[in-house]
């Protein structure tokens, strides 16, 4: 039993090193920059489908195997604002640039590596990324209101 207990506090140290986001701090909602100006619609570029597999290996980590965040690690995305108010475009940069923790918008203090830690994701593999993440969003209304990253 103990060495279970130390195995598991030794994999969530390495998951909080390796992942960003998580928290439940409030700020004032930001949209992440993606130097683009976009309506906040989606694009529709990418397989919600192959982005559950790719989610499921990379996200899920620090944003849970069902998105709805863990504490202290990734914001829930499920009923995140930023996933709703953002175009793909703008997530499919944030996800990629990543979110250090000295940016003003990440209100965690933990940084989200790019592309999750993830650095062999292609671009097309964090499109479809998003599009898993935008699918299973219910349109915000939680208690997020920060930009922290997905």
């Amino acid at each position: 039993m103990r060495k279970l207990l130390i195995a598991a506090l030794l994999g969530i140290i390495a998951l909080t090193a390796a992942c960003g986001g998580g928290g439940d701090d409030e700020a004032a909602t930001t949209k992440p920059d993606s130097g683009t100006e976009t309506d906040g619609g989606d694009s529709g570029g990418g397989d919600a489908d192959a982005g559950e597999t790719i989610y499921t290996s990379t996200c899920a980590a620090c944003h849970g195997p069902d998105a709805t965040g863990i504490s202290g690690l990734g914001k829930d995305l499920t009923t995140s604002q930023v996933v709703a108010d953002s175009s793909d475009a703008e997530l499919v940069a944030l996800v990629t640039k990543g979110r250090p923790s000295t940016d003003p918008a990440n209100t965690t203090g933990v940084d989200m590596p790019p592309k999750g830690g993830n650095p062999s994701l292609s671009d097309e593999d964090v499109e479809n990324v998003v599009a898993y993440i935008k699918s299973l969003n219910t349109g915000g209304g939680g208690a997020e209101t920060t930009t922290s990253a997905p």
